[in-house]
Formats: C-alpha cells, structure tokens, sequence
C-alpha cells in the first residue's frame, strides 16, 4: 500500500496512513487487490476517521472483483469507478494474497493468459477500481500495481518543490503541476492507462501485418490458423473492453454534469477542466476502439484474400491441366483411329507411315501449345 498527501505545494508519500484529513490538499490511497482484502478493516476505520463514512459493501465486492467489467457507479458521498486497463504486462511474480479477513466474499486474482500473438498476451485487462472522495482517492489495483508505481514515480518526479517532514518523503521538481483533486487524479491515471494500450499498436501493427503478408504468399504451404483465430478472438475481447469503458467514462462525464456548480472562479475552472479531460480520455478510449475494430477488419481481410490467393492458384493448375489435356487428345484420336483393327489402313503398309503419323502429331501438339500460349492458357498469374 502507498498513502500520497497531494497539495499545491508538493507531493508527500507517507509511511502510513494519516489519522485525520490533512489541513490542504487530498490523499491519495493506492493499494493492490491483495492487500486491500486483507486490511479491509483498517482501511475502513481510516475512510471513516478521514472523510465520516465507509464503503459501501456492493462497492468493496466490486473492488475485489477481478473480472468485473468496466463500470461506474455513485453515491451521495462518493463515486466509483471501475476500468480495465489496457497496459503492458509486466509479468510479476505476483504474490499469494494473505490469509482473508472478514470481508465481502471476491473471486481470488488470478491473471488471465491471453492467447494469440506475443503482443496481444502482453495486454493485461486486469480492472482497477477508482473510489472518488471529496478530498481523498481509494485506488485498488491488480497485484503488480505498475501502473500506480509508474503514475507515483511520474507524480514524484514532477511535483513542484515542496517540504519534507517526518511522516514521508518528497521528490520534488520545480515547474510541473499536480492534480488539483482526487478526481483529476482519478482521470490522469485511467488516461495513463488507455495510453498504455496506444504505446503498443505499433507492435500490434507490424505482428498482424506480417501475418497479412504470409497469408497472401501463394505457395504458402503451412497456416498457424489457430493462432490467427486466438488473435481474431482476442481482438473482439477487447472491443467488447473498449466499449465497457467509454460506457463507464460516459457515465462519469454525464455525472459531472449534475454537479453542483462552485462559487468561485477557480471552483467553476477546475470543474471545467475536469470535464475537458474527462472528454479527452473518451476521445482516447475512442480511439483505441477504432484501432482495435480496425485491425480486427485487417485481420478477417487478410484471411479472405488468402482463400481468394489459394482459389485464385487453385484456377491456375485446373487451367494448365486442362490445357495439357487439350493438347494429348487429339494425339489420343490419332493413336486410337491407327490402333483400329482393320486391314486397310491408311500409310499403314508404307515404309514412312510411322514418321508422317509421328510428325503429323508433334506438328499438332506443337501448334495447341503455341495457341494456348498466345491466349495464356498456360501462363501463370502473378
């Protein structure tokens, strides 16, 4: 667990968690699934000493829930959102979760391998649970908790100077600007997941092109379709996640919509800033759906223009076949009307009947290979 106290002048991580809201600013409660199941009391009887109320039980069994999709929920005190992320694995040796305390019964953790290409089993979709308080953030993350690790170090590096006292430490850097509350927060770091799935399309690109590429080799001999049908699965996986989030992010945008409107410049500011980020988060989501619907069409393509290259040399043999057989059969008629029983033949009793029958048949295979040639029943399609 990581406890940040976030303000105007700095950032703090603090050892442990505070017994009461600090004066200025909000914290930030970062924790992995594991953890928060097993200090579930403690964290409760903290958001009870800090803010005056405690989660609701329908919300905690949400947090725990690791395959739940993308939603967002509310209450008159708080608000909760929970969104598949789209980053890279990092395969951590995740640790077992302790022994359970009383608590909401949740399915156990247990990372889901993707199959398909190496780049698409490198997306986990591990949801992470959001729980926006007025001056305080709840976030419940999968074992390995890169992104929150990776959001902290960004956050600690780039927080402007501010003071260290005994509770924490502080990495300050002048010049940068902290979230202005728990949901800026909130949205900073579900964009930092969605860009997580932005940072490899490229790879993803390149791996299904060159599955295009080998698809379309007309001598190709051997077809990993069952990898091609786990990517093709896998692709509409995470359609149907994409679609769950800009569903969840909607909702949270549709919400701040019935937010009650500060009374100060800098209250109505910071509202309309977190709806212009909440729209560019959407607009992100947005895009990761196009892409994703993009390569799921490239992917189907590719495999119809493959039947359409194996029909297509299909033709070409039939067609040579053919041909060849056009040119044998009237050197067929001719050896089976001089194989006729009879006893006038004719050149059959003459010394060169052989040779005129024999070149009389070159002459005519000869002239059906060039006609066939000139009209390219024989040439093969590039």
């Amino acid at each position: 667990m990581r406890i940040f106290h976030i303000h105007s002048g700095g950032v703090q991580e603090l050892a442990e968690l505070p017994a009461q809201m600090p004066a200025q600013g909000f914290v930030w409660i970062a924790c992995a699934r594991p953890v928060f199941q097993a200090q579930l009391t403690e964290i409760q009887a903290s958001l009870q000493a800090l803010v005056g109320l405690q989660l609701v039980d329908l919300h905690v069994s949400d947090l725990l829930n690791a395959q739940l999709p993308s939603h967002y929920d509310y209450t008159s005190q708080y608000d909760l959102l929970v969104f598949r992320r789209l980053a890279t694995a990092q395969g951590d040796g995740a640790a077992q979760p302790p022994a359970p305390v009383p608590a909401p019964a949740a399915p156990a953790e247990s990372p889901a391998r993707r199959s398909g290409p190496p780049v698409l089993r490198r997306i986990d979709t591990s949801p992470v649970g959001f729980a926006v308080f007025d001056q305080l953030l709840l976030t419940v993350h999968p074992s390995d908790c890169a992104v929150r690790d990776a959001y902290a170090t960004r956050l600690l590096a780039s927080a402007p100077a501010a003071s260290t006292n005994g509770e924490g430490r502080s990495n300050p850097a002048a010049g940068a600007r902290v979230p202005t509350g728990p949901a800026d927060l909130m949205l900073r770091v579900v964009n930092q997941m969605v860009d997580g799935y932005l940072d490899l399309r490229r790879e993803l690109t390149r791996q299904l092109d060159h599955w295009q590429t080998e698809l379309l080799k007309p001598r190709a001999r051997y077809v990993n379709w069952n990898s091609l049908l786990e990517a093709r699965l896998s692709l509409h996986m995470l359609d149907e996640i994409c679609e769950d989030q800009r569903t969840a992010v909607q909702d949270w945008i549709d919400a701040l919509e019935t937010w009650t409107l500060p009374d100060t410049p800098a209250g109505l500011r910071e509202l309309d800033l977190l709806k212009v980020r909440s729209r560019d988060v959407l607009e992100h989501i947005e895009r990761v759906v196009h892409h994703v619907r993009r390569l799921e069409q490239s992917t189907e393509t590719a495999v119809q223009m493959h039947f359409s290259v194996q029909s297509n040399r299909t033709n070409d043999i039939m067609r040579t076949l053919t041909a060849l057989t056009a040119v044998f059969l009237p050197l067929n008629l001719i050896a089976g009307i001089f194989g006729m029983n009879f006893e006038f033949l004719p050149l059959i009793h003459k010394a060169d009947g052989f040779w005129w029958a024999l070149g009389s048949m070159v002459f005519i295979a000869l002239s059906l290979v060039l006609l066939f040639w000139r009209k390219r029943y024989l040439a093969r399609t590039r």
